[in-house]
């Protein structure tokens, strides 16, 4: 049985109509990246960080999966499947995907700032006084822009192993997850879909959205 790995960015969560940092009119547009989404903005105004998280994980509970999402989990009919995302949304997990690796955190969940030790939100929001077990006040369990990415070593593992890896929705322009091209030495095959991308040597590139192009390749992949 092949190994298919796919790796998602914002761009097939988009198309469920969640807002990315790079849309026009969007959520992000209001904020600076440098006032909620770096460690030193929560240090500076944690309320604010917390506002702006609360703000986001609500619009996630308004969108649904969507056939992009849905469609990838039929290609473990035939294939070993193993999903790798930037998103820090359950919308893989919420189309029947039980193994997405989330790289950047989800943002259903908080995480201690003492030790780090990771807590579900109960309800849609994340207040100052909404402390660990230990006393500490919690924050979003988001890998925010200046931090590291503790589960790089790991989808590096997984993307090495790939005999077809498929990237979707993403400008391969935030590293070190954009990186992972350059473990993809054993894939027979590396497709791209993206409507905004340019060609990249021994890159299979799909310019149409993630809605129309992946539901069309799975069932290619699945003949």
């Amino acid at each position: 049985m092949q190994n298919i790995v796919v790796f998602t960015g914002a761009g097939i969560s988009a198309e469920s109509g969640l807002d990315t940092f790079r849309d026009n009119g969007g959520l992000w547009e209001k904020y600076k990246i440098e006032d909620v989404a770096t460690p030193e903005a929560f240090e500076r105004n944690p309320k604010l960080v917390l506002d702006f998280y609360n703000l986001r994980r609500k619009q996630l509970l308004q969108c649904k999966p969507n056939a992009a999402h849905f469609a990838l989990n039929e290609l473990k009919d035939k294939y070993k499947l193993q999903i790798i995302t930037q998103n820090v949304d359950d919308l893989h997990e919420r189309s029947g995907s039980q193994n997405a690796l989330h790289l950047h955190g989800k943002l259903l969940e908080a995480k201690s700032t003492l030790d780090e030790e990771i807590y579900p939100i109960n309800g849609v929001e994340l207040n100052i006084g909404d402390l660990c077990k230990n006393g500490s006040q919690l924050r979003p369990n988001v890998v925010w822009f200046g931090e590291t990415v503790p589960k790089i070593a790991e989808a590096i593992s997984i993307t090495k192993k790939a005999d077809i890896f498929i990237v979707i929705g993403t400008s391969l322009s935030v590293y070190p997850a954009a990186s992972l091209l350059q473990y993809t030495k054993n894939a027979e095959r590396i497709i791209l879909i993206d409507p905004n991308t340019k060609n990249i040597n021994g890159v299979e590139v799909l310019t149409e959205k993630a809605t129309i192009a992946v539901p069309e390749l799975v069932a290619t992949l699945l003949k």
